[in-house]
Protein backbone atom coordinates (compact mmCIF):
# COMPACT_ATOMS: atom_id res chain seq x y z
CA UNK A 1 0.00 0.00 0.00
CA UNK A 2 1.66 3.12 -1.21
CA UNK A 3 0.75 6.25 0.79
CA UNK A 4 0.86 9.44 -0.17
CA UNK A 5 1.81 12.16 2.42
CA UNK A 6 -0.15 14.94 0.13
CA UNK A 7 -3.32 12.72 0.36
CA UNK A 8 -2.70 11.72 3.96
CA UNK A 9 -2.90 15.37 4.75
CA UNK A 10 -6.10 16.04 3.34
CA UNK A 11 -7.68 13.48 6.40
CA UNK A 12 -4.70 14.11 9.10
CA UNK A 13 -2.64 16.95 9.94
CA UNK A 14 1.15 15.78 9.27
CA UNK A 15 2.92 18.90 9.66
CA UNK A 16 4.44 18.28 12.27
CA UNK A 17 5.67 15.11 11.60
CA UNK A 18 8.33 13.94 8.86
CA UNK A 19 7.69 11.81 5.86
CA UNK A 20 10.96 9.76 7.69
CA UNK A 21 9.72 9.48 11.46
CA UNK A 22 6.08 8.41 10.81
CA UNK A 23 7.57 5.74 8.39
CA UNK A 24 9.89 4.58 11.60
CA UNK A 25 6.82 4.78 14.04
CA UNK A 26 4.86 3.03 11.94
CA UNK A 27 7.35 -0.03 11.95
CA UNK A 28 7.93 0.00 15.45
CA UNK A 29 4.31 -0.07 16.32
CA UNK A 30 3.52 -3.04 14.23
CA UNK A 31 3.32 -2.58 10.19
CA UNK A 32 6.44 -3.12 8.29
CA UNK A 33 7.62 0.05 6.43
CA UNK A 34 9.19 -0.60 2.85
CA UNK A 35 10.51 2.77 1.74
CA UNK A 36 9.74 6.49 2.59
CA UNK A 37 10.69 8.55 -0.83
CA UNK A 38 10.18 11.18 -2.92
CA UNK A 39 9.26 10.67 -6.91
CA UNK A 40 10.55 14.14 -8.18
CA UNK A 41 14.03 13.87 -5.93
CA UNK A 42 16.77 14.95 -8.04
CA UNK A 43 14.40 16.37 -10.30
CA UNK A 44 15.11 20.40 -11.15
CA UNK A 45 13.81 23.10 -13.05
CA UNK A 46 10.95 21.68 -14.69
CA UNK A 47 8.47 24.50 -16.07
CA UNK A 48 4.63 24.08 -16.92
CA UNK A 49 5.13 25.41 -20.33
CA UNK A 50 3.17 26.35 -23.68
CA UNK A 51 3.62 25.76 -26.69
CA UNK A 52 2.60 28.50 -28.99
CA UNK A 53 3.70 27.07 -32.27
CA UNK A 54 5.00 24.28 -33.73
CA UNK A 55 6.50 23.96 -37.30
CA UNK A 56 8.38 21.05 -39.07
CA UNK A 57 12.44 20.84 -38.52
CA UNK A 58 14.31 21.99 -42.04
CA UNK A 59 16.50 18.87 -42.35
CA UNK A 60 14.34 16.16 -40.15
CA UNK A 61 11.50 14.03 -41.21
CA UNK A 62 9.92 13.52 -37.73
CA UNK A 63 11.61 16.65 -35.09
CA UNK A 64 9.61 19.67 -34.77
CA UNK A 65 10.32 23.54 -33.68
CA UNK A 66 8.22 24.16 -31.02
CA UNK A 67 7.91 27.69 -29.23
CA UNK A 68 6.92 27.78 -25.83
CA UNK A 69 6.34 30.02 -23.03
CA UNK A 70 7.32 29.22 -19.95
CA UNK A 71 6.18 32.89 -17.93
CA UNK A 72 9.54 34.28 -19.02
CA UNK A 73 9.94 37.83 -21.33
CA UNK A 74 10.72 35.63 -24.21
CA UNK A 75 9.61 32.78 -25.20
CA UNK A 76 11.82 29.28 -25.91
CA UNK A 77 13.00 27.58 -28.87
CA UNK A 78 12.90 23.95 -28.44
CA UNK A 79 13.55 21.06 -31.05
CA UNK A 80 11.39 18.41 -29.95
CA UNK A 81 10.69 15.21 -31.66
CA UNK A 82 7.65 13.60 -30.27
CA UNK A 83 4.57 12.55 -32.55
CA UNK A 84 2.03 14.13 -30.15
CA UNK A 85 3.64 17.44 -29.77
CA UNK A 86 0.76 20.09 -31.19
CA UNK A 87 0.39 23.87 -30.45
CA UNK A 88 -1.55 24.81 -27.66
CA UNK A 89 -0.49 22.24 -25.46
CA UNK A 90 0.72 22.63 -21.58
CA UNK A 91 3.75 20.68 -21.36
CA UNK A 92 6.34 19.99 -19.25
CA UNK A 93 9.28 21.87 -20.23
CA UNK A 94 13.27 21.40 -18.71
CA UNK A 95 15.01 24.23 -19.48
CA UNK A 96 18.99 25.19 -19.59
CA UNK A 97 20.42 24.03 -16.37
CA UNK A 98 17.12 21.44 -15.58
CA UNK A 99 17.96 18.24 -14.39
CA UNK A 100 15.34 14.97 -15.26
CA UNK A 101 15.46 11.43 -14.28
CA UNK A 102 18.87 9.89 -13.93
CA UNK A 103 20.11 13.29 -13.26
CA UNK A 104 20.88 14.42 -16.68
CA UNK A 105 21.36 18.07 -16.90
CA UNK A 106 19.73 19.83 -19.55
CA UNK A 107 21.68 22.51 -21.52
CA UNK A 108 21.52 24.61 -24.57
CA UNK A 109 22.67 23.03 -28.21
CA UNK A 110 21.76 22.78 -31.70
CA UNK A 111 19.96 19.44 -33.08
CA UNK A 112 20.37 19.71 -37.05
CA UNK A 113 22.11 22.97 -36.82
CA UNK A 114 18.82 24.55 -34.92
CA UNK A 115 19.54 25.82 -31.92
CA UNK A 116 17.57 24.27 -28.99
CA UNK A 117 17.13 25.81 -25.51
CA UNK A 118 15.70 22.79 -23.58
CA UNK A 119 13.38 19.49 -23.18
CA UNK A 120 9.98 18.97 -23.76
CA UNK A 121 9.60 16.11 -21.27
CA UNK A 122 7.28 12.65 -21.15
CA UNK A 123 6.50 11.00 -17.67
CA UNK A 124 9.53 8.28 -18.49
CA UNK A 125 12.35 11.18 -18.88
CA UNK A 126 10.83 12.53 -15.34
CA UNK A 127 11.01 9.34 -13.73
CA UNK A 128 7.25 8.05 -13.47
CA UNK A 129 7.24 4.31 -14.13
CA UNK A 130 6.19 3.40 -17.42
CA UNK A 131 3.40 1.49 -16.28
CA UNK A 132 2.02 4.27 -14.61
CA UNK A 133 1.95 6.67 -17.54
CA UNK A 134 -1.58 7.24 -19.14
CA UNK A 135 -1.58 4.81 -22.42
CA UNK A 136 -2.16 8.10 -24.40
CA UNK A 137 1.18 9.71 -23.74
CA UNK A 138 2.98 6.27 -23.85
CA UNK A 139 4.98 6.91 -26.54
CA UNK A 140 5.36 10.66 -26.62
CA UNK A 141 5.29 13.77 -24.08
CA UNK A 142 2.71 14.28 -21.44
CA UNK A 143 0.40 16.96 -22.17
CA UNK A 144 -2.07 18.72 -19.33
CA UNK A 145 -5.00 18.93 -19.66
CA UNK A 146 -6.63 20.70 -16.41
CA UNK A 147 -6.87 23.91 -16.78
CA UNK A 148 -6.55 25.32 -12.78
CA UNK A 149 -2.84 24.19 -14.23
CA UNK A 150 -0.91 27.50 -14.67
CA UNK A 151 2.12 27.97 -17.52
CA UNK A 152 5.11 29.10 -15.60
CA UNK A 153 4.17 27.12 -12.67
CA UNK A 154 6.45 24.30 -11.03
CA UNK A 155 5.61 21.55 -13.10
CA UNK A 156 7.26 18.70 -10.34
CA UNK A 157 4.62 20.37 -7.58
CA UNK A 158 1.89 20.31 -10.34
CA UNK A 159 2.32 16.36 -10.53
CA UNK A 160 3.05 16.06 -7.02
CA UNK A 161 6.09 14.47 -7.86
CA UNK A 162 7.54 16.52 -4.32
CA UNK A 163 5.08 14.61 -1.98
CA UNK A 164 6.79 11.60 -0.16
CA UNK A 165 5.46 8.45 -0.66
CA UNK A 166 5.07 5.52 2.44
CA UNK A 167 4.72 2.31 1.00
CA UNK A 168 3.55 -0.31 3.39
CA UNK A 169 3.40 -3.97 3.49
CA UNK A 170 0.43 -4.69 4.63
CA UNK A 171 0.24 -8.58 5.95
CA UNK A 172 -3.06 -10.82 5.60
CA UNK A 173 -3.97 -9.48 9.56
CA UNK A 174 -3.89 -6.19 8.98
CA UNK A 175 -6.24 -5.59 6.14
CA UNK A 176 -7.68 -2.70 7.42
CA UNK A 177 -4.56 -0.82 6.77
CA UNK A 178 -5.20 -1.46 2.52
CA UNK A 179 -6.89 1.74 2.45
CA UNK A 180 -6.37 5.43 2.74
CA UNK A 181 -8.89 6.06 5.64
CA UNK A 182 -7.50 2.62 7.11
CA UNK A 183 -4.37 4.00 7.22
CA UNK A 184 -5.15 7.52 8.59
CA UNK A 185 -6.98 5.81 11.24
CA UNK A 186 -3.62 3.48 12.03
CA UNK A 187 -1.62 6.86 11.99
CA UNK A 188 -4.35 8.37 14.55
CA UNK A 189 -4.09 6.18 17.03
CA UNK A 190 -0.27 6.17 17.02
CA UNK A 191 0.31 9.98 18.02
CA UNK A 192 -3.46 10.52 19.46
CA UNK A 193 -4.21 12.87 16.65
CA UNK A 194 -8.18 13.39 15.32
CA UNK A 195 -8.87 13.31 11.59
CA UNK A 196 -11.16 14.79 9.44
CA UNK A 197 -12.85 11.61 7.87
CA UNK A 198 -16.58 12.27 7.04
CA UNK A 199 -18.14 8.93 8.52
CA UNK A 200 -18.79 6.15 6.08
CA UNK A 201 -22.38 6.39 4.67
CA UNK A 202 -22.73 3.00 3.19
CA UNK A 203 -26.40 0.60 2.83
CA UNK A 204 -26.36 -3.05 3.81
CA UNK A 205 -28.08 -5.69 1.87
CA UNK A 206 -28.57 -6.04 -1.75
CA UNK A 207 -31.34 -3.88 -3.76
CA UNK A 208 -33.39 -6.25 -6.42
CA UNK A 209 -33.77 -3.89 -9.05
CA UNK A 210 -33.65 -0.50 -10.49
CA UNK A 211 -36.89 -0.39 -11.71
CA UNK A 212 -37.18 -0.59 -15.42
CA UNK A 213 -33.15 -0.66 -15.46
CA UNK A 214 -31.60 -3.59 -14.34
CA UNK A 215 -32.60 -6.61 -12.20
CA UNK A 216 -29.37 -7.83 -9.71
CA UNK A 217 -29.63 -11.06 -7.62
CA UNK A 218 -26.81 -12.61 -5.71
CA UNK A 219 -26.99 -16.64 -5.75
CA UNK A 220 -25.25 -17.23 -2.29
CA UNK A 221 -25.10 -14.24 -0.07
CA UNK A 222 -22.09 -15.82 1.89
CA UNK A 223 -20.27 -14.88 -1.05
CA UNK A 224 -21.91 -11.16 -1.70
CA UNK A 225 -23.54 -10.42 1.34
CA UNK A 226 -24.31 -7.12 -0.56
CA UNK A 227 -24.53 -5.85 -3.94
CA UNK A 228 -25.37 -2.47 -5.07
CA UNK A 229 -25.68 -1.18 -8.90
CA UNK A 230 -26.22 2.89 -9.83
CA UNK A 231 -27.10 3.92 -13.31
CA UNK A 232 -25.17 7.02 -14.49
CA UNK A 233 -26.49 8.97 -17.08
CA UNK A 234 -25.26 11.31 -19.38
CA UNK A 235 -21.53 10.45 -19.25
CA UNK A 236 -19.21 11.98 -20.43
CA UNK A 237 -15.36 10.01 -20.92
CA UNK A 238 -12.78 12.65 -19.96
CA UNK A 239 -9.62 12.88 -18.56
CA UNK A 240 -9.40 13.17 -14.82
CA UNK A 241 -8.39 16.26 -13.15
CA UNK A 242 -4.61 16.78 -12.22
CA UNK A 243 -5.24 15.89 -8.71
CA UNK A 244 -6.61 13.01 -9.09
CA UNK A 245 -4.08 11.55 -11.17
CA UNK A 246 -1.43 12.56 -9.73
CA UNK A 247 -3.18 10.42 -6.24
CA UNK A 248 -3.71 7.86 -8.25
CA UNK A 249 -0.03 7.55 -9.79
CA UNK A 250 1.42 7.59 -6.57
CA UNK A 251 -0.65 5.09 -5.13
CA UNK A 252 0.96 2.94 -8.00
CA UNK A 253 -1.90 2.96 -10.28
CA UNK A 254 -2.18 4.21 -14.33
CA UNK A 255 -5.15 6.68 -14.76
CA UNK A 256 -7.43 6.14 -17.64
CA UNK A 257 -10.46 8.63 -17.76
CA UNK A 258 -12.14 10.33 -15.31
CA UNK A 259 -15.34 7.08 -14.96
CA UNK A 260 -12.42 4.58 -14.14
CA UNK A 261 -10.22 6.76 -11.88
CA UNK A 262 -13.10 7.45 -9.68
CA UNK A 263 -13.59 3.77 -9.25
CA UNK A 264 -9.75 2.62 -8.40
CA UNK A 265 -9.99 6.26 -6.19
CA UNK A 266 -12.38 4.98 -4.41
CA UNK A 267 -10.52 1.69 -3.80
CA UNK A 268 -7.68 4.01 -2.40
CA UNK A 269 -9.40 6.13 -0.70
CA UNK A 270 -11.91 3.08 1.26
CA UNK A 271 -10.30 -0.51 0.00
CA UNK A 272 -13.62 -1.21 -1.32
CA UNK A 273 -13.66 -2.46 -5.08
CA UNK A 274 -16.15 -0.60 -7.67
CA UNK A 275 -16.58 -1.30 -11.12
CA UNK A 276 -18.45 0.40 -13.98
CA UNK A 277 -20.11 -1.24 -16.77
CA UNK A 278 -21.02 0.40 -20.27
CA UNK A 279 -24.41 -0.61 -19.53
CA UNK A 280 -25.65 -0.73 -23.21
CA UNK A 281 -22.62 -3.99 -23.93
CA UNK A 282 -24.00 -5.60 -20.78
CA UNK A 283 -25.69 -8.94 -22.92
CA UNK A 284 -29.29 -8.69 -20.38
CA UNK A 285 -30.53 -5.65 -18.32
CA UNK A 286 -29.58 -8.08 -15.25
CA UNK A 287 -26.72 -8.70 -12.79
CA UNK A 288 -26.34 -11.79 -11.19
CA UNK A 289 -23.87 -13.00 -8.83
CA UNK A 290 -22.98 -16.53 -8.71
CA UNK A 291 -19.72 -19.09 -8.46
CA UNK A 292 -17.98 -19.98 -12.10
CA UNK A 293 -18.68 -23.40 -13.10
CA UNK A 294 -15.86 -25.04 -15.24
CA UNK A 295 -15.13 -24.62 -18.54
CA UNK A 296 -16.02 -20.94 -18.17
CA UNK A 297 -13.57 -18.59 -19.57
CA UNK A 298 -13.54 -14.59 -18.97
CA UNK A 299 -11.28 -12.00 -21.23
CA UNK A 300 -10.62 -9.51 -18.61
CA UNK A 301 -9.52 -5.82 -19.06
CA UNK A 302 -6.07 -6.80 -19.64
CA UNK A 303 -7.05 -8.97 -22.74
CA UNK A 304 -5.84 -11.92 -20.89
CA UNK A 305 -8.49 -15.08 -21.83
CA UNK A 306 -8.89 -16.34 -17.97
CA UNK A 307 -9.91 -20.44 -17.62
CA UNK A 308 -12.74 -20.11 -14.52
CA UNK A 309 -12.88 -22.56 -12.26
CA UNK A 310 -14.98 -21.80 -8.59
CA UNK A 311 -14.06 -17.82 -8.30
CA UNK A 312 -16.73 -15.52 -7.94
CA UNK A 313 -18.55 -13.92 -11.14
CA UNK A 314 -20.53 -11.00 -11.80
CA UNK A 315 -22.73 -11.99 -14.38
CA UNK A 316 -25.55 -10.86 -17.14
CA UNK A 317 -26.86 -12.82 -19.67
CA UNK A 318 -25.76 -16.08 -18.27
CA UNK A 319 -21.94 -14.68 -19.04
CA UNK A 320 -19.32 -13.80 -16.56
CA UNK A 321 -18.66 -9.92 -17.38
CA UNK A 322 -16.67 -9.37 -14.29
CA UNK A 323 -13.91 -11.47 -11.82
CA UNK A 324 -15.83 -9.71 -8.32
CA UNK A 325 -13.58 -7.41 -6.84
CA UNK A 326 -10.21 -8.18 -9.19
CA UNK A 327 -11.37 -7.16 -12.78
CA UNK A 328 -14.19 -6.32 -15.21
CA UNK A 329 -14.44 -7.82 -18.65
CA UNK A 330 -13.38 -6.42 -21.72
CA UNK A 331 -16.78 -6.90 -23.92
CA UNK A 332 -18.23 -4.34 -21.31
CA UNK A 333 -15.74 -1.74 -20.54
CA UNK A 334 -16.00 1.26 -20.62
CA UNK A 335 -14.92 3.46 -23.29
CA UNK A 336 -14.79 7.31 -24.78
CA UNK A 337 -18.05 6.40 -26.71
CA UNK A 338 -19.66 5.34 -23.26
CA UNK A 339 -22.56 7.26 -22.47
CA UNK A 340 -24.87 5.16 -19.52
CA UNK A 341 -22.29 3.18 -17.03
CA UNK A 342 -23.55 0.87 -14.26
CA UNK A 343 -21.40 1.28 -11.73
CA UNK A 344 -21.56 -1.83 -9.19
Amino acid sequence: MKLSYEWLNEYIDLSQITPQELGEKMSRTGIEVDSVTVPGEGLKGLMVGLATQVVDHPDSDHLHVVTVEVGADEPLQIVCGAPNIAAGQKIIVATHGSRIAGGHKIKRGKLRGVESQGMICSLQEIGVPSNLVPKEYEDGIYVFTDDSIEVGSDAIHALALDSAIVELDITANRSDALSMRGSVHEIGAIYNLKNNLEPDAFEKGTSSEIPGVVKVSVENEADAPAYHAFLIEGVKVAPSPQWMQNRLIAAGVRPINNLVDVTNYILMEYGQPLHAFDYDKLPEKAIHVRRATEGETLVTLDGEERSLENEIVITSGGQPVALAGVMGGLDTEISDETTTALLE
